[in-house]
């Protein structure tokens, strides 16, 4: 399977430094999955508010992971300030959710976390 990161960003932020490109990994496996989680169930209970905020506060690390989700992200925050029905982004939500956890564990296979 190939890679659904890059590094490459965040190569340019650590100057090569592996140690810390595994500690923002490491950061990154801790801090994610709950938000994802948190973001799952918000747009399943139609709670728009808490979809926004862990929409938008994924997104940075999204994004310095070259992870091709930041569409989906950005139609889900347009989502929490429309009155579309929440089937509308059902399938962007479950696109991250998946994506997101290949993600993991190629960054725990990759770091050896």
């Amino acid at each position: 399977m190939s890679k659904l990161y890059s590094v490459d960003s965040l190569k340019e932020i650590a100057g090569d430094d592996t140690d810390f490109m595994a500690v923002v990994a490491e950061t990154f496996l801790k801090e994610i999955p709950p938000d994802l989680e948190a973001l799952v169930n918000a747009v399943e209970n139609d709670n728009r508010e808490l979809a926004y905020q862990f929409a938008h506060k994924m997104k940075p690390n999204i994004e310095m992971f070259g992870i091709d989700l930041l569409k989906d992200i950005t139609t889900i925050e347009a989502w929490t300030r429309s009155s579309k029905n929440k089937n509308s982004i059902k399938e962007m939500v479950d696109n991250v959710n998946d994506t997101l956890h290949k993600v993991f564990e190629q960054l725990k296979n990759d770091f050896s976390l």
